[in-house]
């Protein structure tokens, strides 16, 4: 069966967006609307804080990684296979955790 494209494309309006209604605009059943007001507090303000100084850092630490790959070219660098052993052992369990915590 081969499909072909006879309609156009919806805009960008129609797909997942809400065109902006005029301020004239009535309710569909006709009776008028008092103006909406929405405040969102503090948290808003804070989180948009958080989120504009988490984009300014960096999230890898650029000297570390330069001195890691200097270590693994020369061949100085060793893997602790304890700690990488503990740490995914660490990681299951609170995998395990969180769907045990998360199912009841």
């Amino acid at each position: 069966m081969k499909i072909d494209k006879t309609t156009p494309p919806l805009p960008a309006s129609q797909i997942g967006e809400i065109a902006p209604r005029s301020p004239n605009a009535k309710p569909a059943n006709g009776t008028a609307s008092a103006e909406t007001s929405v405040h969102l507090g503090t948290a808003s303000a804070q989180l948009r804080s958080l989120e504009n100084s988490m984009a300014s850092s960096s999230v890898v630490d650029a000297e570390k990684v330069k001195a890691i790959k200097q270590a693994i070219s020369e061949g100085r660098f060793q893997v602790n296979s304890g700690k990488v052993a503990d740490g995914l052992i660490d990681s299951v369990k609170e995998l395990i955790n969180a769907s045990k915590s998360g199912a009841a």
